[in-house]
């Protein structure tokens, strides 16, 4: 019985170690997360949307200017916490957490709450994210066949507004804006 005993609490604190070290990556990512500046956020995305580029044809300056807009330059709870840049919802996914939102519906801003997924890394988010231009949703698997093929960011911008992806009327205006004041379109 004391055997029995001890190799419970020997297995509970093995146990307890796998959590804290399946942790440890995240808390390390949250940390670097919290210290970058504006430049440094930029720096920090390029060499994985370049990469992303090559192997999918997403324009980096897309990639990079949804995350600034979407994560508030890697600040927002979202990003910070859960590596989410992109505001991703989760439907199905085990990995997710619930936060309150804005959505613009029949003309005005209202905040609701959504499930939203949780990476491990921002180049997990990054590749998820590429992956819904690649693969589409289920319903609709080529919805963001124009944001691939565009040729300028501009044009991908306007994709992304056509396809539905934020329902911020002005998303795409925005998604521009940014690109533009931080010259975003030279990783391309």
């Amino acid at each position: 019985m004391i055997l029995a005993g001890l190799f419970l609490i020997v297995l509970s604190f093995v146990f307890s170690l796998k959590g804290l070290v399946d942790e440890a990556p995240r808390f390390e990512q949250q940390q670097e997360n919290q210290q970058l500046s504006n430049e440094a956020f930029i720096e920090r995305l390029v060499p994985h949307a370049q990469t992303l580029q090559r192997g999918y044809g997403i324009l980096p300056s897309i990639i990079i200017g949804q995350a600034i807009l979407e994560s508030n330059w890697g600040k927002s709870e979202l990003s910070s916490k859960y590596n989410n840049l992109f505001g991703i919802k989760s439907f199905g996914h085990s990995d997710f957490v619930t936060l309150d939102t804005q959505e613009y519906v029949n003309g005005q801003w209202i905040t609701i709450q959504g499930d939203f997924r949780v990476y491990q890394t921002w180049e997990e988010s990054m590749d998820d994210h590429t992956m819904l231009f690649v693969n589409g949703v289920d319903w609709s698997p080529q919805k963001y066949e124009a944001v691939l093929t565009a040729p300028s960011y501009k044009e991908a911008a306007i994709a992304l507004q056509e396809a539905g992806y934020a329902t911020d009327p002005t998303y795409a205006e925005k998604v521009i804006q940014v690109i533009e004041a931080y010259d975003l379109a030279q990783y391309d």
